[in-house]
């Protein structure tokens, strides 16, 4: 499955998307009692964001991603950081029956998934994680706020003008940061057997219109990305737009979704 996410836009991704404050991974921790004896699992883990300060707090990671330009990113950031209990895995969803194969008998404390469950099959998925997890353990959804493009702000309307100017095309994508994606990621859950909890981390961040530039590259596929002789140009276009709204301050509401396996509902003896 290519989502387009590769060459420089691994790049961008890694230095422009949003990070996961502490708060979020205390959130997961917590919900699932994870300890230094745990491994975790980090669906569509992109280049590390989610992976990396989860690695500090189990015992080992596995980032499953299905572009290897993303991996081969994570995996350089890992190095940086001196993180060395992560294995770095191209897979997708579908993979989740290979992954529990290759676990074995090692249940799994958590499962990850940080703003990429709108590109899979939400049902088929939780079904699929019930034998990977230890008793008390579960999946975590963690939607990484509304895209800068899709905020109340009026640089952010700005933003999205351009944008759609720009590209012929409506960006009305929420990447389930709206209220009923929400809901359904809560109803999926609880159909699969989970037991489901809410959460929500609220901060403010300043962005520079470098950051902002550097948000939309990381999420066109690497064939729309403007040719590096006419980004100068983009750049200017962007700025003229925004600038009258000046400070670029975004909202972000991180959301989590949390299913929880009852003790004797996850598989006996790991995976068949």
């Amino acid at each position: 499955m290519d989502l387009g996410f590769s060459g420089e836009v691994a790049d961008f991704y890694h230095q422009y998307r949003r990070g996961y404050p502490p708060p979020v991974i205390d959130a997961v921790v917590q919900a699932f009692e994870l300890t230094t004896d745990d491994i975790a699992v980090d669906l569509g883990c992109g280049t590390g964001q989610l992976t990396l300060p989860l690695a500090g707090r189990v015992r080992a990671v596995a980032g499953v991603d299905p572009e290897p330009d993303m991996l081969l990113r994570a995996r350089l950031a890992a190095a940086e950081l001196n993180v060395t209990n992560v294995s770095w895995l191209i897979g997708s969803d579908t993979d989740i029956p290979a992954l529990g194969r290759l676990l074995g008998r090692q249940a799994v404390g958590t499962v990850t998934i940080g703003q990429a469950l709108h590109w899979m099959n939400r049902e088929e998925l939780f079904q699929a994680l019930v034998p990977l997890l230890r008793p008390g353990g579960g999946v975590a959804v963690v939607t990484n706020g509304t895209p800068i493009w899709l905020q109340d702000s009026a640089w952010s309307q700005a933003l999205r003008r351009w944008l759609e100017q720009w590209l012929d095309a409506k960006t009305s994508a929420t990447c389930g940061s709206d209220e009923a994606s929400q809901r359904g990621y809560s109803d999926s859950l609880a159909a699969a057997g989970y037991a489901v909890s809410t959460a929500a981390i609220d901060y403010d961040a300043e962005l520079t219109i470098d950051q902002i530039i550097g948000a939309v590259y990381s999420a066109l596929p690497a064939g729309q990305l403007p040719p590096h002789s006419q980004r100068p140009r983009v750049a200017e276009q962007i700025y003229l737009a925004l600038h009258p709204y000046e400070p670029f301050t975004e909202h972000v509401r991180v959301s989590i979704v949390t299913g929880r396996i009852q003790q004797g509902s996850a598989a006996r003896g790991g995976v068949a």
